[in-house]
């Protein structure tokens, strides 16, 4: 059998994955069920895949943050608490997280090798241009865009989709959180 795997990844309506300026986590706009369906998905058994570049930004946010600030919601405790997969030629172990395994190696031969021999779940949490490949080589089973209702024209890092190839998408699922924020789960295939 062979585990799925769920590109996770926040945007904006304009389709960035992150904003700078004055701008704060999740855009300022988390509520309440956003951060309960979060913590609800990651409750789930499942194991973690970042790349490098991610690790290294989830791992520097929290070494740098409080107990108190919003990057330390329990969902992201959660997912911290997950095993993980760094895929990455330029890390090595032990890496400061509780359950980590790096793997060196090209993101397209590491997760196809995870979904033959994973008895559980993976997703990945952004992790953006190693889940464009892996799209792109037909490994994504599902993209979780969750949307926040601002737009960053001026402001945008990180374009979610930048130079991804053409998919269509099969909506699956699809749910308003705290009145504003839309999650929306689709099927990719390639676009012919």
């Amino acid at each position: 059998m062979t585990a799925t795997y769920t590109f996770d990844v926040f945007s904006s309506l304009d389709g960035y994955g992150a904003a700078g300026g004055d701008w704060t986590g999740y855009w300022g706009k988390q509520g309440p069920e956003l951060l309960a369906h979060r913590l609800d998905l990651y409750g789930q058994e499942q194991r973690m895949v970042l790349g490098a570049h991610t690790f290294a930004a989830f791992s520097r946010m929290l070494a740098d943050s409080d107990a108190d600030a919003d990057v330390r919601d329990p969902w992201v405790t959660r997912m911290r608490n997950l095993p993980l997969t760094v895929v990455s030629t330029t890390l090595t172990e032990p890496l400061d997280w509780p359950d980590a395994t790096v793997v060196s190696g090209d993101a397209v031969d590491v997760v196809a090798r995870l979904k033959k021999e994973s008895d559980v779940p993976l997703r990945s949490h952004g992790s953006l241009s190693m889940n464009r490949a892996l799209m792109a080589a037909g490994l994504v089973d599902r993209v979780q865009v969750t949307v926040f209702p601002v737009i960053t024209g001026s402001s945008g890092l990180d374009p979610v989709f930048r130079d991804a190839a053409d998919f269509d998408l099969e909506l699956l699922e699809t749910r308003t959180l705290d009145g504003r924020t839309q999650e929306l789960v689709y099927r990719p295939t390639p676009h012919l």
